[in-house]
C-alpha cells in the first residue's frame, strides 16, 4: 500500500497538462520528461524492451513465465492531464480515516470539498483519501492508471513462480485533447486485447462509449459606430446567442446522465465583427449522433437563410465511435474482467462511459481495449480526490486478469 502511494505522489509532481493549441505530440514538454521517467523506473522495475517513441509512447513488457500458448495482452493509461486545470505544483496529501462531513482543500482561500455537492464522499467513510490543494487538480486522472499498472508489473516481476502470458504496457500522451491514438503503433504493440485502466470509482467497467464529434461555428457580423448603425450592423455575437438559444435547451452535460446525449459549448470568443463558438456533440446512438450533427448543420443554414450566406460557417469533424461495436464480438475479455474483480473482492459495475478514452479510438483501430476503474473521483477539477484502497484494488485487478489468461477458455 505504501509503495503504490509513494509512486502515485512521484507522479503527480510531473506537470503534463496537454495542450490543445502547440500541434505537437506530445502537446507539451512535460509529457515527454514524464514518460522517460516512467521508462527509468520501468527499467528499473525489470520490464524488458523499454521505449520512449519521438512522439512520447513508453511501452515496455512484461515477460511470459509459461510455455503454453496464451494470448498476448495489454495495459494503457495516459500520462497528461486535462488542459482545462492547473496541473502544476500538485501539492497531494492523504485525509487519514476519513470520518465523513466536509473536507477542507485549502484555508487561503478557503476551499471546501462538500457532501451536499458530493455526496459519493460517503462511500469512503473510514478510507484513507488522496487530495489536493485546491489551486490544482490531483492528478488521479490518469496517473492513478499508471501507478495501478506499474505496481502490478513490480508484484508480477518479482512473482516469477506466477504463471502468466507476455504482457506489453503502454503509456500515452494527449488523450485528453482525443490524440492519445494519434501515434499508437498497435502492429507493434502486439497484444490481441488490451485494458485500458483510465475509469473512475472502484468496480467500474467499461465498453461503450460516446459517439463523438467537434464542432466550431463561426459568426461573422459587421461593425460600425453605434450611433450610426441602424440598419447597418450587424453584431457576430448577437447572432451567436441566437445560434445557443436554438439548440435545446436541456441536452447539455448539466441536464443528462447515462445513457442521453448533448450539446456542450466548451468555449466562445467574440466581438462585434466575428464570434466563435466551439462544441463537443455526443451520443451514444449512431443514430441519435448524426441526428444531432444534421440538427447543427440545419440551425447554421437556417442562420444563413435570415441574414445572408456566409454569415455564418459550420466546421465539424468526428473524434470517435462508441467501441461497443468492437468488443460485443470478444465479449470473453470483458467477462474476464469481471472475474478479475470479483476474485479480489470488487463488484464490477458495467456502465458507459460518458466521456473519451483511448480505448474507443484503439477498438477501432483493431485493438478491443475495454476501460478498468482506476480509482479517482471528480476528475479535471479542484475537487478530485482519490481513495488510496481504490488504487490498491486497481493495482490487484491489473495483476488478477494477467493470472486468468493462461485457463481462460479460449475463445
Amino acid at each position: 500500500m505504501k509503495d503504490i502511494v509513494n509512486r502515485f505522489f512521484s507522479y503527480v509532481s510531473f506537470d503534463t497538462q496537454s495542450s490543445e493549441t502547440t500541434h505537437c505530440t506530445p502537446s507539451t514538454d512535460g509529457q515527454m520528461t514524464f514518460a522517460k521517467h516512467l521508462a527509468e523506473e520501468l527499467s528499473i522495475v525489470g520490464l524488458e524492451d523499454v521505449k520512449v517513441s519521438e512522439f512520447g509512447y513508453v511501452t515496455a513488457t512484461i515477460p511470459a513465465t509459461t510455455n503454453k500458448p496464451v494470448p498476448t495482452i495489454g495495459f494503457i493509461a495516459h500520462m497528461d492531464t486535462s488542459p482545462d486545470y492547473s496541473g502544476r505544483n500538485v501539492r497531494p496529501r492523504i485525509v487519514r480515516n476519513y470520518k465523513g462531513g466536509d473536507i477542507e482543500l485549502s484555508v487561503a482561500p478557503q476551499v471546501v470539498m462538500k457532501v451536499a455537492d458530493f455526496p459519493e464522499l460517503l462511500h469512503y467513510k473510514g478510507q484513507d483519501i488522496i487530495v489536493a490543494d485546491s489551486d490544482t487538480l490531483l492528478g488521479a486522472d490518469d496517473k492513478a492508471g499508471i501507478a495501478a499498472i506499474v505496481s502490478a508489473a513490480s508484484y508480477l516481476i518479482n512473482n516469477k513462480n506466477l504463471e502468466h502470458g507476455k504482457i506489453r504496457i503502454c503509456f500515452t500522451p494527449d488523450e485528453e485533447i482525443g490524440e492519445g491514438a494519434d501515434h499508437f503503433d498497435v502492429n507493434d504493440f502486439g497484444a490481441e486485447w488490451a485494458y485500458t485502466v483510465d475509469g473512475g470509482e472502484i468496480g467500474e467497467l467499461e465498453y461503450e462509449t460516446f459517439n463523438a464529434a467537434a464542432a466550431v461555428v463561426t459568426f461573422y457580423g459587421r461593425n460600425v459606430h453605434p450611433g450610426s448603425a441602424y440598419h447597418k450592423m450587424r453584431n457576430s455575437m448577437r447572432l451567436a446567442s441566437t445560434f445557443i438559444g436554438l439548440l435545446p435547451r436541456h441536452e447539455t452535460p448539466e441536464h443528462t446522465q447515462d445513457y442521453e446525449g448533448f450539446y456542450h459549448l466548451i468555449q466562445m470568443n467574440g466581438t462585434v465583427e466575428t464570434t466563435v463558438l466551439k462544441y463537443i456533440i455526443r451520443d451514444f446512438r449512431t443514430d441519435r449522433f448524426n441526428d444531432r450533427k444534421r440538427e447543427m448543420e440545419h440551425l447554421v443554414n437556417k442562420l444563413n437563410a435570415e441574414y445572408g450566406e456566409g454569415t455564418v460557417k459550420l466546421e465539424m469533424r468526428d473524434q470517435y465511435y462508441n467501441m461497443r461495436e468492437k468488443i460485443e464480438p470478444v465479449m470473453h475479455i470483458v467477462e474476464l474482467a469481471k472475474q478479475a474483480m470479483r476474485e479480489c473482492g470488487v463488484e464490477p459495475k458495467t456502465v458507459p462511459v460518458r466521456g473519451g478514452t483511448d480505448g474507443a479510438r484503439l477498438s477501432f483501430m483493431g485493438l478491443p481495449t475495454p476501460n478498468l476503474f482506476a480509482g479517482g473521483v471528480n476528475f479535471h477539477g479542484r475537487y478530485e480526490f482519490l481513495p488510496v484502497n481504490s488504487l490498491q484494488k486497481a493495482a490487484e485487478v491489473v495483476a488478477k486478469i494477467a493470472l486468468l489468461v493462461p485457463n481462460m477458455k479460449q475463445q
